[in-house]
């Protein structure tokens, strides 16, 4: 399982309404993250807009082709686009990734 990090900015005026539409979002959107491979899926975000993202998955690159094929989703990107500062792209694919250097589970499997 490949466990991935990620940031984006959200703009400082636009929190409030970020965070309500993650409070609520769409029953098929829901669906079609968990059906494409997006698991453990969380994010945090902090009151300066910085977000973090985490989500486990079997291959990134696989579960965001499988998204991007999905009506629900271009129809997500398109709307929570204008929330982000300087991004190029939808944000599902424009996100800077994180490198892990730290993983409890894994470390202790090495040495027990």
């Amino acid at each position: 399982m490949e466990r991935v990090c990620f940031q984006l900015q959200v703009k400082p005026d636009r929190l409030q309404e970020y965070k309500e539409r993650h409070a609520a979002v769409w029953p098929e959107m829901l669906r079609a993250l968990k059906d494409t491979g997006w698991n453990n899926y969380s994010l945090f975000l902090r009151p300066d807009g910085l977000l973090i993202g985490y989500v486990e998955t079997e291959d990134l690159a696989a579960a965001q082709r499988a998204m991007a094929e999905t009506e629900v989703n271009a129809r997500w990107q398109a709307e929570m686009g204008e929330f982000f500062v300087e991004l190029e792209g939808r944000p599902d694919e424009a996100f800077v990734r994180i490198e892990e250097v730290f993983h409890l589970e894994d470390q202790l499997g090495r040495v027990e």
